[in-house]
């Protein structure tokens, strides 16, 4: 019986230490940086806090009044930041900075006034009759909302048809471990105190297995990860693999081959497929399929003022358009007008 105790013990206080680790790192180190992490972070850490008071006050009766104060005052922050976490990773809301600097210089005064004009050692039943009830309830409100912003972004009604399904399912874990981990602690006199710290430990371990074998963090972690990171092409570099890029159109013409794929390219530069992307999207602003077109179409434009004896389809194959359908849509978006009468009009 002794060692099970002690074993309880182990995996409680691990998981609330784990936690605030984890939070910590959210908070300062995770790349890339976004507002949700911040959020997320403070989500963590108030949760670790909070169920750390738990299991120390589980297994220590005599814990002082201070520290059981000091899980209550985390308390009063996990609804709030879970509530705009799941603001800042869901939606591009313009408004969050000014709405959770309101909230928060609103929550952080009160909580510092009842924290210090009533402590719990001197107010013992208005803690354990009123205040931590409010706390409890304040909690669910900010969970409340949390979910009216998860049902209005679709996350609750229909998180399967979401872009990103790993996100989703990230974002309904803290989600749903959070309000499972409130009704633990609101069911404790029927059950038993503890089970909210294993209710954390839970999640913490379901969220850690989830990042350490998520092939993609970022699209774990973010709804819209960036495609390429906070990595940049220097300008030197960027110039001297666009001239040697335009040197294999120009010279070599590539382009003409109908199967030319990214990563033939990229191999010839001697660069990995996603830098050749990184270069034309950010530093000549056009995919790989429209830069390959400008060449076929201007390509294509001296074909036919130069000879007169090839049919359009042929000089679209020529130009390396693998259909003359092919040839006819990027002819005409790119000039206005169809190969025919282009070819009249010379």
């Amino acid at each position: 019986m002794e060692i099970s105790r002690e074993l309880l013990f182990f995996i409680s206080a691990l998981g609330a230490f784990n936690g605030l680790g984890l939070g910590l790192y959210f908070l300062f180190f995770a790349k890339p940086k976004h507002t949700s992490h911040y959020f997320l972070g403070g989500l963590l850490c108030t949760l670790s806090v909070r169920i750390g008071k738990s299991v120390f006050f589980h297994f220590n009766d005599d814990l002082a009044s201070f520290y059981v104060q000091l899980g209550l005052f985390a308390c009063w922050f996990i609804g709030p930041m879970l509530y705009f976490y799941t603001r800042a990773a869901t939606r591009n809301d313009h408004r969050l900075a000014k709405h959770s600097k309101i909230h928060f210089a609103l929550l952080i005064p009160i909580a510092l006034f009842v924290f210090i004009r009533f402590p719990r050692a001197a107010f013992h039943s208005l803690w354990v009759d009123y205040l931590i009830y409010f706390i409890y309830w304040q909690w669910f409100a900010y969970i409340a909302a949390a979910g009216v912003v998860l049902f209005q972004t679709g996350f609750l009604k229909k998180p399967t048809e979401t872009k990103n399904k790993s996100f989703a399912f990230w974002v309904l874990s803290i989600f749903i471990g959070t309000l499972l981990i409130w009704i633990v602690f609101n069911t404790a006199e029927y059950t038993s105190y503890i089970l909210g710290a294993i209710s954390f430990s839970f999640l913490f371990y379901l969220l850690i297995i989830l990042f350490l074998f998520s092939k993609n963090r970022s699209s774990l972690l973010l709804l819209s990860p960036p495609k390429y990171g906070k990595k940049e092409i220097p300008q030197t570099e960027a110039k001297e693999l666009t001239a040697a890029l335009e040197h294999l159109m120009q010279e070599d013409k590539l382009f003409k081959n109908a199967n030319l794929s990214l990563g033939d390219v990229a191999k010839k530069l001697n660069i990995l497929p996603h830098k050749l992307s990184q270069l034309l999207n950010e530093h000549l602003e056009k995919s790989f399929p429209n830069y390959l077109n400008e060449y076929r179409i201007s390509e294509a434009k001296q074909l036919m003022k130069s000879n007169t004896l090839f049919s359009l389809e042929a000089i679209g194959y020529d130009c390396g358009f693998n259909s003359k359908s092919a040839f006819y849509a990027a002819f005409k978006k790119a000039t206005g007008t169809t190969p025919s009468k282009f070819k009249e009009e010379v």
